[in-house]
């Protein structure tokens, strides 16, 4: 019998890194999985939650649960818009309300990319090969509010060819933080700053990461300062999707 999960791209791999979800949904498979992907799924509704917006939150809770709650599991290639859903989700209705008690089930099974396929489909090498030197970034939601921390690491260490170079502060925010780089664009600034100052310093040519508001945010200044260095998504990296140093 076929295992089935459901796909939650979110927003801004839509919008921004299609190829992510693509990654995505190769690794699903190739872990055994048959993958369905909404087409009416939305927004998780971080940005209205960030920015006090509650009603909205909640509306955006509802339209995500009548969407997902029919799948044993749901799979985000994204730290924060996962813990969006299986940190804070719970809380937006209260126990008293017809939507807390399945709201709640459903974060429950709701897992980060990287979490799921070390914790769940019980995957520990993948087949991708990628001749680069590569460090990795602790996204702040998967880190905090997900624990991703090791599960990442672990499978970029099964990459072929691949060279995994530690930060000195690979857990340190890279300053984007949804809203807070649009609020306080001048410390968000010196943040990105001093986090591609760390990725230079490692000597890698390819910095991964497990949330794609990062990717940009540190993509947008390692170009603005001129150098060579690659952002990605470490699903990217895992699915074979990176060419070696000079291809592509």
């Amino acid at each position: 019998m076929s295992k089935q999960v459901a796909l939650f791209a979110t927003c801004v791999v839509n919008t921004m890194r299609p190829r992510v979800g693509f990654a995505a949904l190769k690794l699903l498979e190739d872990a055994g999985y048959d993958v369905a992907v909404p087409e009416n799924q939305t927004c998780c509704g971080q940005p209205n939650f960030n920015s006090g917006d509650r009603e909205g939150t909640r509306q955006m809770a509802r339209h995500f649960l009548k969407t997902f709650q029919d799948f044993e599991y749901v799979v985000v290639p994204s730290g924060s818009c996962g813990g969006m859903v299986h940190t804070h989700y719970p809380d937006l209705f209260d126990p008293s309300e017809e939507e807390h008690a399945p709201l709640t089930a459903l974060a429950s099974r709701t897992y980060e990319l990287m979490a799921f396929l070390t914790g769940i489909a019980g995957v520990k090498e993948v087949s991708a090969s990628c001749n680069r030197k590569v460090t990795y970034h602790d996204s702040c939601a998967g880190l905090r509010e997900l624990k991703v921390k090791q599960q990442p690491r672990d499978l970029l260490k099964t990459v072929t060819g691949l060279e995994l170079i530690e930060m000195n502060e690979p857990e340190v925010c890279c300053g984007f933080g949804g809203l807070f780089c649009v609020k306080y664009s001048d410390i968000s600034g010196d943040m990105v700053e001093k986090k591609a100052e760390d990725i230079v310093g490692t000597g890698a040519d390819l910095v991964a990461m497990g949330d794609v508001g990062c990717l940009l945010n540190v993509e947008g200044r390692l170009n603005r300062r001129g150098e060579k260095i690659e952002a990605v998504h470490v699903a990217e990296v895992l699915a074979g999707m990176v060419p070696d140093r000079g291809e592509g």
